[in-house]
């Protein structure tokens, strides 16, 4: 029987290596954007309480 031909299984292991990146570093921005909301939100609340105990 005659065989097909052989697999390229160098450029797929090269891909899947660059999309595991890929998912990494988007990973990685999430992870840094939510950090930034927190702190953001936190802030403001901080910002909300001082400036309703000084109405008070």
């Amino acid at each position: 029987m005659a065989k097909g031909p052989e697999k390229n299984t160098k450029n797929k292991a090269l891909h899947t290596k660059l999309l595991n990146k890929k998912k990494a570093k988007i990973q990685e921005e999430k992870k840094a954007h939510a950090l930034r909301l927190k702190a953001l939100v936190a802030k403001m609340n901080e910002k909300k309480n001082t400036d309703e105990s000084d109405v008070i």
